[in-house]
């Protein structure tokens, strides 16, 4: 699969992803197996329906991934509040490891969360902050993604065909250097102390979670080397399987909500099913067909001056003497309606070139046809109404109007 455009990374002097060893990968499987049959004893294999879309969220400490998920939940338009994995580790053993600056073990990790991912509020997407990790956490995803598959190929032809979409996985990454990361964790501990005391002393709001690395700068530095060692690592061996993004965020909150925006653009052909691509393929995108419209009005233009002189002469000429006064008045509102019967418009030819006139001037035109049966007689000999069809064109012209200083 072809890696998306990136973002501009920092410059990031990272060791190069190791390959995974052939006991990290069969304690991969041995984990996963196990936790895969726990699920369909629990659940059924016909219910192990996870999300259509997945964004693994990963950065080195202090990146701004807490900051920037509720960013990128509206961004990709999903309902559901992130999947925080350390949330999710909230034991006391975990809570230990944690303290410590630790990971916690890969088959707790993976149990907690394949469970978590079938609720039903995560069906159509999530992101899922602070997982894969470890290699065998890498290997679980992967054996995940390919068990997804697995079941949207079982259920293909099925009246359940629905609840199992080809899904979409999305690796994004927010990368800091090692002075930042150290110094917005610390940070990050000084308002963290200075808040929980004062709930303490008002006995109002409620007491944030406070890392002993956040407050020393040899446990925040050893964060940072455990996520060049051993996240970085993961992370980057799944680059070449799925959408991966690398995101600087070393600068202004804007500054990567924009390099998010870029990375996360919509693309149709890595979203919908196959089958769904084909069927809209004859559609042609909005982006593409702009991309040499100014060139195409114009030529059109020359070509009714040209070829049809005459019509345009009298299309103008319309234009001129019906619609821009009507336009004229309402250059405040920015939007003028006119109704017209002229016959000028019966030409088919007539109203594409009263639309081109608009759009090179710089409005939106837009013309919808309405037609009116009016009696006129009655067939004495039969007794049926003779009607007429009358022709009422509704021009609507849409600008940018005028702004009105009050008081």
């Amino acid at each position: 699969m072809p890696t998306p455009a990136t973002a501009t990374p920092v410059p990031f002097a990272a060791p190069a992803p190791g390959k995974t060893s052939d006991l990290e990968i069969k304690d991969a499987h041995l984990i996963f197996d196990s936790v895969w049959q726990e699920l369909e004893a629990g659940f059924g294999r016909e219910n192990l329906r996870f999300p259509k879309e997945i964004i693994l969220l990963g950065g080195a400490p202090g990146a701004g991934k807490g900051t920037n998920t509720a960013f990128i939940v509206r961004t990709r338009g999903l309902t559901c509040p992130p999947i925080v994995i350390s949330a999710l580790l909230d034991s006391p053993e975990a809570r230990v490891l944690k303290v410590a600056g630790n990971m916690v073990g890969d088959r707790e990790v993976v149990r907690l969360l394949l469970r978590e991912l079938l609720r039903p509020e995560y069906r159509d997407g999530v992101v899922l902050d602070g997982f894969p990790r470890t290699k065998v956490q890498v290997e679980c995803l992967k054996l995940l993604v390919d068990r997804m598959h697995a079941l949207r190929r079982e259920f293909y032809s099925t009246p359940l065909s629905i609840h199992f979409r080809q899904p979409t996985i999305h690796i994004m990454v927010l990368f800091v250097d090692e002075k930042e990361s150290v110094a917005r964790q610390l940070k990050r501990g000084r308002a963290t102390r200075l808040h929980n005391e004062e709930v303490a002393r008002t006995g109002i709001g409620e007491l944030l979670e406070d890392r002993p690395t956040d407050h020393d700068e040899q446990l925040a530095r050893r964060r940072y080397r455990v996520f060049k060692e051993q996240t970085w690592d993961a992370l980057q061996s799944l680059k070449e399987i799925f959408h991966y993004h690398f995101i600087s965020a070393q600068g202004p909150i804007e500054e990567v909500e924009q390099n998010i925006l870029r990375e996360l653009e919509y693309q149709s052909t890595l979203e919908l099913d196959p089958r769904t691509v084909d069927r809209l393929r004859g559609v042609p995108v909005a982006s593409e067909i702009i991309v040499h419209a100014r060139q195409e009005l114009v030529k059109r233009l020359d070509s009714y001056e040209l070829e049809h002189g005459e019509l345009f002469s009298k299309v103008v000429c319309f234009i001129e003497k019906k619609i821009v006064p009507i336009v004229l008045r309402h250059a405040i509102s920015g939007v003028a309606q006119i109704n017209t019967e002229d016959s000028v418009l019966d030409e088919p030819l007539a109203l594409a070139m009263l639309i081109d006139v608009f759009s090179e001037r710089g409005y939106h035109a837009v013309v919808d046809v309405h037609k009116i049966e009016l009696p006129e007689r009655v067939d004495l000999s039969t007794g049926a109404i003779k009607c007429r069809m009358k022709k009422v064109y509704r021009i609507s012209i849409r600008f940018q109007g005028s702004e009105i200083r009050r008081g």
